[in-house]
């Protein structure tokens, strides 16, 4: 019938719901350091900035370079302002933030100027951990770290805590499906080691034939680690040796052996 409309299919509607939930979606940020971050990055779009009169007079220059005007609040009365764990150390600052858009892995990982180097994180949820391996990520020059949207740690103030400021600057980019972007790596050159204790190569044995070619690491939860596709879409399984009879490392720890590793080779 004219004028009659077309019903959407389920998967268009359910699409475009979750685009709007990701529009309206907040992070509020925590702390001297990653509060002046925040501030400095053109890239963030910042929304309410409360501060105490102390945390005001510190962050002074970034406040004024930033054109926010900050709320001023009683550091008695700091924690009623804002919606964070009371536990967390804001040291009277706290930044409402929209997560950061780094765009497509195919534009940030695609090779060209150097041998890159990306890590790819099998949900790893614990977001100190992923702060720490963005810190890392960063000292080491990987073009990104990589993790599935769901099942990983998304943008909170703990995380960009941790990472002590590399959250604005280490492209953290989390997809729908990890085993699709590592066969998208894959296509473009890059070269995927999944880190796993049991396997029977060395990192350093595996990195020595890997001159001068893109390399994605790629850890799993302490625990569980790698997920079956995941291995299974791995080029190769490597381990970290151990001196003693027993080894184990934190997963960030991990993550800064083998980026040094893969810098250094």
């Amino acid at each position: 019938m004219a004028g009659q409309k077309t019903k959407k299919p389920k998967w268009v509607i359910e699409k475009e719901r979750s685009r709007r939930a990701s529009a309206a979606e907040t992070v509020w940020l925590f702390g001297l350091h990653a509060v002046r971050d925040a501030l400095g990055n053109p890239m963030r779009d910042k929304l309410r900035l409360v501060l105490t009169k102390n945390a005001a007079d510190r962050l002074g220059d970034a406040v004024a370079a930033s054109g926010l005007a900050p709320e001023i609040v009683d550091a008695r009365s700091f924690d009623s302002h804002v919606p964070i764990d009371a536990e967390s150390v804001h040291q009277g600052a706290a930044l409402e933030v929209r997560p950061l858009d780094w765009g497509k892995v195919a534009d940030i990982c695609a090779p060209g100027r150097d041998a890159p180097l990306v890590v790819l994180l099998d949900r790893v949820t614990d977001p100190h951990n992923v702060g720490a391996i963005l810190r890392s990520a960063e000292v080491f020059g990987a073009r990104a770290v990589i993790a599935p949207h769901r099942h990983s740690a998304p943008e909170t103030g703990a995380l960009a805590k941790t990472a002590s400021g590399a959250l604005e600057r280490q492209p953290y980019v989390r997809v729908a499906n990890l085993a699709d972007a590592m066969v998208a790596l894959k296509d473009m050159g890059y070269v995927l080691l999944g880190l796993d204790g049991e396997a029977e190569t060395t990192l350093a044995g595996a990195l020595s034939d890997l001159e001068g070619k893109p390399v994605g690491l790629v850890l799993g939860a302490e625990g569980p680690g790698l997920r079956d596709k995941t291995r299974e879409t791995c080029d190769a399984l490597v381990k970290i040796p151990f001196a003693g009879g027993f080894g184990s490392l934190n997963v960030s720890n991990a993550a800064a052996i083998s980026l040094y590793a893969a810098r250094n080779r």
